[in-house]
């Protein structure tokens, strides 16, 4: 950084120059300035912060702004009623910090050529009043020097800002966001902060960079199906790609299409709590798989974190215990409601909340089954049942008196039941991001057929390749599909955000 530093009297901070605010109206242009001041404000803390760990002078503090986009309406817009996103509800003042404009670039192109397109005013961009924490400042991937850090003798947090919990909450997407006076409306479902911190909790839970996730993604409960996707994906890239230019491990190991061996990346020495593999594709319409292993909380954590990348779907792929004795291993199970007994999303969506299917993702997924299965119509019921799946926190609730769940089971026409698949639905409902189920039964607890280790063994290897296949063939259907028709209106409430 060349350019000279101002310090505030007011604050004590020692700030880049502040710029005004600029007039857009065009798009582009506007991501560009928005990136520009972003780069200047992460540029000269991160140039600070070398500064300081170098000399170890602690007298100063410093601190620089996300930029800001803005819009002003003095009236009610004409919009395409068809759309579910692209307009704000009434006049106005709308405005939503930014981060990481090279990783949201084309996002944020879409959502404010809409808001050109539907309200014709201009759009202002320049700094906002929100500090960027300097954790969030530093590049993916920073090492910083423990026995450099531990020179210094103030805490970071009297040097720079750093992450602020009280900023940092989802008021706006649960729909209980109430501005103080003066203050703009939101302009999107997330703030910059929040953003900045899913973003390196994605990276920490799955071991792969948030730049390689895609726009459709796959949760699992088990690794056979990464397993096979990884062989798939390898395959693939051997075979020249067809479509998908690389293939992403975690520890970012990017194979090339065309190539048999990666060109970068190392494995990490433990395998992350979640691990994500990406099947990518130039304009992130690709497909990444994570593995989330067993239970609510992990399906709500990541999901939690994935929600901030606006992906157009998400689906879980897993394994669930059979409740009717009509059905056999193997069978799939297409959700099209829940039991919600997961616990982990009541204090912010009511379990009284419905979770409505989406058309859009149930075709899609019941054309998969019958597109690889071979079986259409009527008969496609000797291996599939719509309806409703049960989820609970609970691993094992056989082991309970039976009495109790099996009769709220019986009363909600519930006919398969596992640990994650309400939890990924109603996230996807309260993140505005589209959602399905499509589960396989493994076991038939109430009908005495347990999983045992070979039963299981061979279970696995029959099926999870096909249930895979179903999968992947849903997403590149959901893919093929313009996305403005993909994100539901279902999934939105009286006052919405005008960011999808």
């Amino acid at each position: 950084m060349t350019e000279p530093l101002t310090s505030s009297p007011m604050s004590s901070f020692i700030m880049p120059p502040r710029d005004e605010a600029r007039p857009f109206l065009d798009a582009e242009q506007a991501v560009a300035e928005l990136t520009r001041l972003y780069r200047l404000s992460v540029e000269f803390l991160c140039d600070r912060f070398d500064e300081v760990l170098q000399t170890g002078d602690t007298s100063r503090r410093f601190r620089a702004f996300y930029p800001e986009v803005s819009l002003q309406t003095v009236g009610h817009a004409r919009i395409d009623s068809r759309m579910s996103f692209g307009f704000v509800p009434g006049p106005g003042t709308y405005a939503t910090t930014v981060t990481r404009p090279d990783l949201f670039d084309h996002y944020l192109i879409e959502q404010l050529e809409q808001l050109l397109k539907n309200h014709g005013q201009p759009i202002l961009v320049g700094p906002s009043q929100t500090p960027i924490p300097i954790h969030f400042a530093l590049p993916e991937g920073t090492y910083v020097d423990g026995v450099l850090a531990e020179k210094l003798d103030k805490p970071l947090r009297d040097i720079f800002d750093v992450p602020d919990l009280a900023a940092t909450d989802d008021r706006i997407v649960n729909g209980n966001f109430e501005p103080q006076p003066g203050e703009p409306l939101p302009l999107a479902p997330f703030t910059a902060q929040r953003v900045d911190y899913s973003l390196m909790r994605l990276a920490h839970y799955t071991a792969t960079s948030p730049r390689h996730f895609q726009n459709f993604v796959l949760f699992t409960n088990y690794q056979f199906y990464v397993d096979e996707f990884c062989i798939m994906a390898r395959r693939l890239m051997d075979a020249g790609g067809r479509g998908y230019d690389s293939f992403v491990e975690p520890g970012n190991i990017v194979t090339r299409s065309g190539t048999a061996e990666p060109e970068s990346g190392v494995a990490p020495v433990r395998m992350p709590q979640m691990p994500a593999y990406h099947l990518t594709r130039p304009d992130g319409s690709g497909i990444t798989m994570v593995n989330i292993g067993v239970g609510p909380s992990n399906a709500k954590t990541i999901t939690d974190h994935v929600a901030v990348l606006r992906p157009h779907a998400w689906l879980m792929l897993g394994h669930c215990a059979g409740l009717r004795n009509t059905q056999a291993l193997g069978d799939y199970v297409l959700a099209h409601a829940y039991v919600r007994e997961d616990h982990v999303l009541d204090a912010d969506l009511p379990v009284w909340v419905p979770i409505p299917p989406l058309a859009e993702v149930q075709v899609a997924l019941e054309k998969a089954v019958a597109d690889v299965t071979g079986l259409e119509g009527y008969d496609l019921k000797r291996i599939m049942r719509t309806g409703t799946v049960a989820t609970i926190d609970n691993r094992n609730w056989e082991l309970r008196d039976q009495t109790g769940p099996v009769q709220r089971l019986s009363q909600s026409r519930a006919i398969a039941l596992d640990m994650e698949s309400a939890t990924i639905a109603a996230n996807g409902y309260r993140f505005r991001v589209p959602y399905g189920t499509l589960l396989c039964v493994s076991d038939k607890p109430l009908h005495g057929e347990l999983k045992l280790p070979g039963m299981a063994t061979e279970f696995y290897k029959r099926q999870v390749s096909q249930h895979l296949e179903i999968g992947i063939r849903t997403m590149q259907s959901l893919a093929d599909m313009p996305h403005e028709a993909l994100h539901s209106r279902k999934l939105r409430s009286f006052f919405e955000t005008a960011f999808q």
